[in-house]
């Protein structure tokens, strides 16, 4: 039988995963209580804290640093929940360290599984709550601390969103497999193209390369969702290498040699680094061309060392897929900006980075490098990028 997880801490929230429960159960659904507290619960769960606990670092129940048990506690749940195969959909409640410990496992389970988190905090910054995960996060408004008028109403349409999202038949997948795209503004015309020119034979599933995109990507690579990677805009290597906001993980492109699927990579949007506001640029790049993409976003040029940083780290990493791997050269321009009179174009700086890659990227029959005479966003790169996808994948 499939169940709803009611997650929570029993020593202080007792009484709300009691309601939450039996909100559930008028509902029809099948709710199972976990206990991911480290004190003495004040009802009985379904799953007790020990069973969870066994799954993390020993003596995680009844310390007293509560920053040791929460961490523990953390680890515990996401290594508790990896092991369930009945979980339906999943629902928390906490505080700090409620939302932290609960989210942990949500993170851990697939994309598409149900996940709602009702937290004092849902209504600040959830982003290292959430993650690249689809957790849904919902504010609790008053703190989790006993019920009331309030809180019994909001618990209420938790269950009631949950409970419907979990019976819900998922989306219908069409049958094709499924590729990542990378795109950024500066890429939009060369990523178009290749989405449409390849939809009759796959789905393509495009990520906005903004550090979190990247991530996701990757995340669903490792998940088996994503049967190749075009990886046309890997301007979030040059956010990760120089300070940028919108940075890739230190991991990016590791997903790749784990599953060898096939990839098509390309420098797209490698020649800026990417800022908020114009008076968020560090000083240290006084002197570099600034293009102001709007009032929020500003984007800094590259500089031949830069290039050469970036094109050394992409080849090190392709180094190490032993999958099919194709890195294509735009010889006329990596972005939108970067062309003859273009607010970034600098031929020593994309010298220098193509000279990188080739110089750095160990070639075999697998992994090549492709010099294609054109700008990224030229029709004639798109199409050399779906005829050297096609090669390589299957669909």
């Amino acid at each position: 039988m499939k169940r709803i997880y009611v997650a929570g801490t029993a020593d202080t929230k007792g009484e709300e995963l009691a309601f939450l429960a039996d909100r559930l159960r008028a509902l029809g659904a099948h709710p199972l209580v976990v206990d991911v507290g480290t004190q003495s619960p004040s009802i009985r769960p379904d799953i007790a804290a020990t069973e969870v606990a066994a799954f993390g670092p020993p003596g995680l129940l009844g310390g007293t640093d509560r920053g040791v048990a929460v961490s523990g506690m953390a680890q515990a749940f996401e290594a508790f929940i990896r092991t369930r195969r009945d979980v339906a959909g999943i629902i928390g409640i906490g505080g700090g360290g409620g939302t932290s410990m609960i989210t942990a496992g949500m993170r851990a389970l697939p994309i598409g599984l149900p996940k709602l988190m009702v937290s004092t905090l849902a209504s600040g910054d959830v982003g290292p709550f959430v993650g690249v995960s689809d957790i849904v996060m919902m504010p609790a408004i008053t703190d989790l601390a006993g019920l009331n008028r309030i809180s019994r109403v909001v618990l209420s349409n938790a269950a009631a969103a949950i409970a419907a999202m979990s019976v819900t038949p998922p989306v219908v997948e069409d049958g094709k497999p499924a590729i990542g795209l990378t795109m950024f503004g500066v890429t939009t015309a060369c990523v178009t193209r290749i989405a449409d020119a390849l939809r009759a034979d796959f789905e393509p599933v495009i990520f906005h390369a903004t550090g979190t995109g990247g991530r996701t990507l990757e995340m669903l690579v490792d998940s088996g969702l994503l049967a190749g990677v075009i990886d046309i805009t890997t301007t979030e290597i040059a956010d990760l290498l120089f300070g940028g906001v919108l940075p890739a993980g230190p991991d990016r492109l590791d997903c790749i040699a784990r599953t060898g699927v096939p990839y098509v990579g390309s420098l797209g949007a490698c020649d800026m680094i990417n800022f908020w506001a114009r008076s968020s640029v560090p000083a240290h790049f006084a002197g570099r061309a600034i293009y102001e993409h709007n009032a929020n976003v500003t984007l800094v040029r590259t500089s031949v060392d830069e290039n050469r940083a970036i094109g050394t780290f992409i080849a090190e990493k392709l180094n190490r897929c032993a999958g099919p791997v194709r890195l294509l050269i735009p010889e006329k321009g990596v972005s939108a900006l970067d062309r003859v009179g273009g607010a970034f174009y600098d031929e020593a700086a994309d010298q220098a980075l193509f000279a990188a890659v080739e110089s750095t990227l160990k070639l075999t029959a697998q992994r090549q490098v492709i010099r294609v005479p054109y700008h990224i966003n030229d029709p004639e790169f798109a199409d050399a990028a779906v005829a050297v996808f096609s090669a390589i994948a299957q669909p």
